[in-house]
């Protein structure tokens, strides 16, 4: 299916929220931390913004064949909680680029709080247009990104262009799975016009014609579904203090629903695809 792509500054719009580093403070003080005794894993269910969290950025990193000294490249990095991860668990370098400005303003404030300046650097740009040369990187991900990107092959050209040969390239996305009007609004779309959600198909078709051997790919609904069920086990007990509900606000409750009935109803699905640059 041929989407026509949304303008990315509404896409940014989409995520914009310029309270957020007073809000993560608050949401800290609430836990009886402060900027200079928060943790990784305090900061985890607000700057790990995809299904399955810490857990998930772990699975796909274990695939990268990552090294020290690496120079890896997150696409779509948000807050920067994967790229700190990832940069602590395999003592390599992590650049983020993030379309959203907020984000990454709030990101790199997070990664001086926890002393990630050497390591992790995040600036604002588009994945649509790379600010950096060819050959930069040894390896790429990404984590719940194509979503918001309709041409899903000059993304996957421009990745290729920046990795080396040989390079492994991680995506884990929300996918089409299934046919069936979507609800909205989603995490990553308040519209349809703005949904630029597609099949896995189109991804490995993407990826082929970008120059990239696809080597593994799997369906994580299971994942999604124990996942979402645990959420709902914990916000029972309260809410909490730091959480997808202080990037998305009010309007994060209607938006998880949707997204959990979709994928429950088999329509939608996250997918991981690793795959090696020719």
């Amino acid at each position: 299916m041929i989407m026509e792509a949304a303008p990315r500054s509404q896409v940014a719009d989409h995520y914009a929220r310029g309270s957020l580093v007073a809000d993560i403070r608050d949401g800290l003080a609430a836990m009886g931390k402060s900027e200079s005794t928060v943790t990784a894993e305090d900061l985890s269910p607000v700057d790990e913004f995809h299904i399955g969290g810490r857990a998930a950025t772990a699975e796909l990193a274990a695939q990268l064949a990552l090294t020290a000294g690496d120079r890896v490249l997150d696409i779509g990095c948000g807050l920067g909680g994967p790229a700190r991860q990832i940069a602590t668990q395999y003592d390599c370098h992590v650049t983020g680029i993030d379309l959203t400005r907020d984000y990454v303003e709030a990101g790199n404030v997070l990664s001086g709080w926890l002393h990630f300046e050497e390591r992790v650097s995040l600036q604002q740009g588009d994945a649509l247009g790379l600010p950096f040369a060819d050959g930069s990187f040894t390896a790429a991900y990404m984590l719940h990104v194509g979503m918001n990107i309709a041409d899903k092959s000059s993304l996957f050209s421009e990745v290729a262009r920046v990795l080396r040969v040989g390079a492994r390239f991680g995506v884990y996305d929300v996918m089409r799975t299934g046919t069936g009007e979507l609800s909205y609004p989603l995490p990553w779309a308040g519209t349809a016009d703005t949904n630029a959600i597609a099949a896995p198909q189109e991804y490995r078709d993407a990826l082929s014609a970008a120059g990239f051997e696809i080597l593994s790919e799997r369906q994580r609904r299971d994942v999604a579904l124990d996942y979402f069920a645990r959420q709902r086990a914990q916000a029972a007990t309260g809410p909490a203090a730091l959480g997808v509900q202080t990037l998305m606000g009010a309007r994060r409750p209607q938006m998880v629903r949707n997204m959990s009935e979709s994928i429950s109803a088999g329509l939608i699905a996250p997918v991981e695809i690793i795959a090696r640059r020719r």
